[in-house]
């Protein structure tokens, strides 16, 4: 019988000899592939921590004791092991599983994640808690070693180092975070793991204990401890060491007599501990440890190949940016690309290649990223800051202080704007209108689709002062490109249709779905006019304020948060403007977070599809009251819902 299936809690796990524990993994490494293959999501990272989960399980009393995952999209094998294997196969879709650690949805997950280095010091904030209550279980903190590039794990080290309170940090050491990891404390680990001086001191020591004759255990296990003592001289303890932790490590992450005993030990130390567990992302699956980028954030794909299981009908948006990126780069020497350990998913690959002293991967830091940008910029480069829009959220101080302020011309290429899927929560891009348009001397824009996205970067990388250009995620529409990136005139909106009864105005992917919106409407007889918006800030005041004053019903429509995004912008600018004769309303994202689903169904659910929009205007024409007005004999009209006139 399954020995998976016989697990629903870690009760249960308890129960089972530490000899079942591979058979155990393998089953796990199966369910994960079968559910990752099917729907998509985390694999490289999943398969990779098995073995660690499983021991943290085994060893700890959960939930009393407390397990905080950094990023928390490696704990599938920890929702498989917390009662939620039944309902693994939902994982990240609609009304499922979350693809991250979330505390609605289990007594288990300790604290909700979708961004790294956030877990030491919300684990550390655990401690102290208890501390506070006079309690006494374990609080655990698993962080990637790609998060030790985040300037949070760093603070969160310092500080509990510094208070001297029980706390293990175990030290997930891939190589990985996304992309490959850089920087000079990735180099530092790496260097110390697979370095010549400690190999040459392994090999010697070996050679040494072979040659001694009749060698007993209690020496065999002292010459262990002695090259452990070796080993911590020379690997990353002192950095550790110094922080206020004690280090123990590294260790095999796969390998269940290395890991049981040096994990019951270090749980019994007292004061913060640090445990460096060596893993290998994708163990288990031949195509993700060759290529644990791609099996990072996967779409569903062919168990037996690890090929995709369907091809993209078009290129994505994020191609086209990068695309016309790398086009503008070879006109321009000045322009350079940052991203935050990101060049794969924001679509850099192309530029790196071409342009490798160019391209600057920061590591995940993202603070950083912007104000070494803001560096950058001040010496006449034209930097281009590629991140998403949820990740940008992590640098508004940045955008706001060391850009915004001095008027750089930093380029913010926003992917991912607007909603992002299965990721769900923490990933879908809703504030970025909002948290940017209301900073002094942004301008902000959002292309109707990729031929207009090619000439927006075109006007980012021309425009003398800080400037956003966000895309969504998925496929292009196929629209006919010109030949050329053209640069566009800030502020400056288009009038798509004309219309005397109806304007929508809506900016990004809303556009098209507001013109078809708009022809159905005209169908009926309501005479709509659609405005291209292109720029939340500076708005078109001329064109929007112009067809308010003619129309009787202003909507505006944009995939963001309604709450200060773009819609309060045509607002405000309708108010400053005196318009008063025009009743309005506001198509976007509501004030909640938003759910983990299929871009397509949750544009349904939250009326942004083409159908929503339609709806909209015909409630809004059904509960408006009928207006009076006269034409010049004198004859009084009455403009009726549907948008005929009836004399009387």
């Amino acid at each position: 019988m399954s020995i998976l299936k016989r697990i629903h809690s870690p009760a249960d796990l308890k129960r089972l000899s530490p000899s079942q524990f591979p058979p155990l993994c393998q089953e796990i490494r199966e369910e994960i592939l079968g559910a990752v293959s099917s729907v998509g999501g985390h694999l490289a990272s999943n398969l990779g921590v098995v073995e660690l989960t499983v021991a943290l399980h085994y060893l700890l009393d959960t939930p009393t004791d407390k397990i905080v995952w950094d990023t928390s999209n490696q704990a599938y094998t920890h929702k498989l092991l917390t009662g939620r294997r039944e309902q693994f196969h939902t994982l990240r879709q609609y009304g499922g599983l979350s693809g991250f650690c979330k505390r609605e949805e289990s007594v288990y997950d300790t604290f909700n994640a979708g961004h790294a280095g956030t877990g030491v010091s919300a684990a550390f904030g655990m401690v102290e808690a208890r501390e506070q209550l006079g309690q006494r279980h374990k609080v655990v903190c698993v962080v990637g070693d790609g998060a030790m590039t985040a300037g949070m794990t760093l603070e969160g080290l310092h500080h509990a180092g510094g208070l001297g309170k029980d706390f293990l940090v175990i030290l997930n050491d891939n190589q990985m975070s996304i992309s490959k990891n850089v920087g000079a404390i990735s180099a530092y680990l790496s260097r110390t793991i697979t370095g010549e001086f400690y190999g040459k001191v392994r090999e010697e020591t070996g050679q040494l204990l072979r040659k001694i004759p009749h060698i007993g255990p209690d020496m065999q296990k002292l010459a262990r401890r002695a090259e452990e003592l070796a080993k911590g001289a020379i690997l990353p303890g002192l950095l550790f060491e110094e922080l206020g932790f004690q280090y123990s490590g590294p260790i095999d992450g796969h390998n269940f007599e290395h890991l049981l005993p040096t994990l019951e030990n270090v749980l019994k130390m007292k004061g913060p501990v640090l445990l460096h567990v060596i893993t290998k992302k994708g163990l288990g699956y031949e195509p993700a440890m060759k290529n644990p980028v791609w099996f990072h954030a996967c779409p569903p794909f062919v168990r037996e190949t690890g090929a995709p299981a369907k091809k993209a009908a078009r290129p994505s948006y994020t191609q086209f940016a990068m695309d016309t990126l790398v086009k503008l780069a070879r006109e321009d020497k000045r322009v350079v690309a940052i991203t935050a350990a990101m060049c794969e998913g924001t679509g850099l690959t192309a530029f790196e290649k071409e342009f490798p002293d160019r391209l600057y991967d920061v590591g995940i830091a993202e603070q950083h990223a912007v104000t070494f940008a803001a560096g950058l910029a001040t010496q006449g480069l034209k930097p281009v800051v590629a991140m998403y829009a949820t990740f940008l959220q992590r640098a508004y101080d940045q955008v706001v202080h060391d850009v915004a302020t001095q008027n750089l011309p930093v380029v913010f290429a926003i992917d991912r704007g607007g909603l992002v899927a299965e990721d769900g929560t923490t990933h879908h891009g809703a504030f970025d209108y909002a948290y940017l348009r209301h900073v002094p001397n942004m301008t902000v824009m959002a292309p109707k689709d990729e031929n207009e996205l090619q000439h927006m970067m075109k006007t980012a990388l021309q425009h003398e002062g800080p400037i956003s250009v966000r895309y969504p995620r998925g496929v292009s529409l196929g629209v006919k490109m010109d030949p050329v990136p053209t640069a566009l005139p800030i502020g400056k909106g288009e009038l798509v249709k004309d219309g005397t009864d109806v304007a929508i105005i809506a900016i990004g992917v809303s556009v098209w779905q507001a013109v078809q919106a708009a022809e159905r409407l005209s169908q009926e007889g309501v005479s709509t006019a659609v405005v291209n918006a292109r720029f939340a800030k500076p708005l078109d005041q001329e064109l929007i304020v112009g067809l308010a004053r003619r129309v009787r019903y202003v909507v505006t429509v944009e995939e963001g948060c309604k709450m200060g995004g773009f819609g309060s912008a045509v607002l405000e600018a309708l108010s400053d403007a005196g318009v008063t004769g025009a009743t309005t309303k506001v198509l976007g994202l509501p004030d909640w977070y938003i759910e983990q689903g299929p871009q397509d169904l949750l544009r349904e659910r939250y009326g942004l599809t083409a159908e929503g929009i339609y709806q909209s205007v015909k409630e809004l024409l059904g509960k408006a009251p009928v207006q009076a007005d006269r034409f010049n004999d004198g004859r009084l009209v009455h403009h009726l819902p549907h948008g005929d006139e009836q004399g009387s």
